[in-house]
């Protein structure tokens, strides 16, 4: 399959933006960029829009079997492709649990018979995610795991926790770590402060999230682990990890990339005032938090302490949403505006640039997870791109969304930066004009 894609502003370290390029793929694989290219084969006419390389998302929740009202593999996907991922990784707290060899090759069957995208699996470090006894590690890397997680819960017990990063050094795979210390946390919904005590519901402290980061910092730096801190809420996390990072790589450039970090775009664009009059559509976990919190999480981001910017798309039906606030589930349908909500909050804003924003969301986790052909845009690498329109204003309207879970806190929202077009493997697998 060959493809040519005409008058892009190519985003890469290796052209000129500012140029019209063109981009000619072969077999999945990108082959030349350059100017004027001719190729007999399918022409895609970008029409001076830019060009990035397809996200990745390194925190995604994809429901499958038993979870059959919730989005599956095939519908997950097309909801991904419609926001310009082109690669997914997903939790392994899913319905079979992915804690054994079975199970990943289960998966990963389903996953090769209707995915448009790039799907890949993390593994659950311990058996049935309960936190308790480590699972079959070794065996499920051996069948193609890319990572190892805790499926969004915390290991409570710290020696556990130790036995896991020791064990985890033997391969070449990052640990994908939530922080949230649950006795802490207890049955908050909301963030413990304002909103909580307005709203009269269970509050969930932020240092609920300080102390889990602590201790995870000092473990990996002890046992030199290779760590990758996701979902990250608060300005006194982001002081935790600059810190730890600061420290470990100093003058050393072996140390670098030990210890990254992720956060979501509904991190740095929305507060705990989104949960006000019981809006259980801002109910999401970790919960949203204050303002303070928000700018430490731009600050972090503009810095370099946030690594990537993940999607933390975690759907749950509608009818979970819209119940008591206490009883509603969490979750966020997210994959369809993460890339709009970046690229106004922080490139159209003037935060960081486009580049940049093409790091934090393709390049960085590409090198976190040894994905080593993907998240750029230079001959050789993957033909998993997206034409992006920066210049035309979008509605969230999420009754359009691919996904099932068809509601968003950005409902009604104005946003720049749509994917018009996503081509995974060389493939135009989504059209959004």
């Amino acid at each position: 399959m060959k493809l040519l894609i005409k008058n892009a502003h190519v985003v890469s370290d290796f052209y000129d933006m500012d140029k019209l390029m063109d981009v000619y793929i072969s077999d999945g694989i990108i082959k030349e960029v350059g100017e004027n290219l001719d190729y007999d084969c399918e022409v895609l006419n970008a029409d001076g829009n830019v060009l990035m390389p397809g996200l990745i998302d390194i925190s995604c929740k994809i429901c499958e079997s038993g979870y059959e009202n919730k989005d599956n593999v095939i519908r997950v996907s097309e909801s991904a492709a419609a926001g310009g991922f082109t690669t997914l990784t997903t939790s392994p707290n899913t319905l079979p649990i992915i804690d054994n060899k079975s199970v990943v090759e289960y998966v990963y069957a389903k996953a090769a018979a209707g995915s448009v995208v790039n799907m890949f699996l993390f593994g659950s470090m311990t058996k049935g995610c309960e936190g308790v006894e480590i699972a079959e590690i070794g065996e499920m890397i051996d069948k193609g795991v890319i990572a190892i997680a805790d499926g969004g819960a915390s290991i409570p017990n710290s020696e556990t926790m130790r036995n896991i990063m020791l064990y985890i050094k033997m391969f070449d795979v990052p640990l994908i770590m939530q922080c949230l210390d649950k006795d802490l946390a207890g049955d908050g919904v909301v963030n413990s402060g304002y909103m909580s005590t307005k709203l009269g519901l269970k509050g969930n402290p932020i240092e609920a999230e300080e102390i889990m980061v602590s201790r995870n910092l000092i473990l990996a730096k002890h046992l030199n682990c290779k760590v990758h801190l996701t979902n990250i809420t608060g300005i006194n996390s982001v002081h935790l990890i600059r810190d730890a990072k600061n420290e470990i790589n100093g003058d050393d450039k072996e140390g670098k990339g030990l210890i990254t970090a992720g956060t979501c775009p509904h991190y740095f664009t929305l507060t705990e005032k989104e949960v006000d009059n019981f809006n259980t559509f801002a109910k999401v976990n970790p919960p949203l938090r204050t303002q303070r919190d928000v700018d430490g999480i731009i600050q972090g981001i503009k810095d370099g302490t946030i690594d990537i910017i993940s999607s933390g798309h975690m759907p749950a039906p509608f009818d979970r949403k819209n119940t008591e606030f206490e009883k509603a589930a969490y979750g966020i349908s997210s994959l369809e505006t993460s890339l709009m909500v970046s690229y106004t909050a922080l490139v159209k804003s003037g935060v960081i640039t486009i580049h940049e924003l093409a790091d934090k969301m393709a390049k960085n986790p590409a090198k976190i997870l040894g994905l080593r052909t993907k998240g750029m845009i230079k001959e050789g690498m993957d033909a998993d791109l997206i034409v992006v329109d920066v210049n035309s204003e979008q509605i969230v309207d999420s009754s359009y969304f691919a996904s099932k879970a068809k509601y968003s806190p950005y409902d009604g929202y104005k946003f720049y930066g749509k994917p018009i077009y996503t081509i995974c493997g060389g493939k135009i697998v989504g059209k959004y004009l």
